[in-house]
């Protein structure tokens, strides 16, 4: 009876580590989710095009980049650090490289500190929204095109704000179907070469 008890106990023990595995491994897709529904931590907003209306005041928009521990890429801005007019549309680079033999697919989650500033920082188009895959060896500069939405004056938490971080962790995925069947289909010729 007493070996029953140690079996149930090791099963429950190797539940609760395959669990957390599971959690661990579902954590950043998850908060990238959360955020983009919710809008919590600073998740910007996505725009057609810039408001129209240019400010003659200015904000300074930072740019941080980090990656998921063991993401194999080198990842970073190509500038630290612009300002521009409130309405004005910016663009900015974020460069990456992957050094490995094999293709590696990315997708970047994204927020915008302080908290307050996220609901007026509208995104017009970044590699954000999509899928990155980097063949070996490959090099990319990808852009986000962006402005502060006018209204951020108004607000009364955020029209104090003057300096916006806009931070991209990237985290590695599965290769998309058409990457892998690309890929699937390269190694099948090369064997036939051969």
């Amino acid at each position: 009876m007493a070996t029953d008890g140690k079996n149930k106990t090791l099963l429950q023990l190797i539940g609760v580590v395959v669990f957390m595995g599971a959690m661990a491994w579902a954590a950043v897709p998850f908060y990238n989710w959360f955020c983009r529904v919710t809008g919590f931590g600073g998740t910007t907003n996505v725009a057609e095009g810039p408001a129209g209306k240019i400010l003659d005041r200015t904000i300074k928009v930072r740019f941080d980049a980090s990656k998921a521990r063991g993401f194999p890429w080198e990842f970073k801005p190509a500038q630290t650090e612009m300002t521009l007019r409130i309405g004005e549309e910016g663009l900015a680079f974020y460069e990456a490289y992957n050094p490995t033999d094999h293709p590696v697919a990315g997708q970047a989650a994204y927020n915008v500190y302080p908290y307050e500033a996220g609901a007026f920082f509208d995104k017009i188009e970044c590699f954000c929204f999509t899928e990155q895959v980097l063949m070996p060896g490959e090099r990319v500069m990808m852009p986000v095109s962006f402005f502060v939405d006018p209204e951020i004056v108004e607000d009364r938490d955020a029209k104090y704000t003057k300096h916006i971080t806009l931070s991209y962790t990237f985290y590695e995925i599965d290769l998309p179907e058409e990457a892998q069947a690309a890929l699937d289909t390269k190694t099948a010729d090369e064997n036939s070469v051969n």
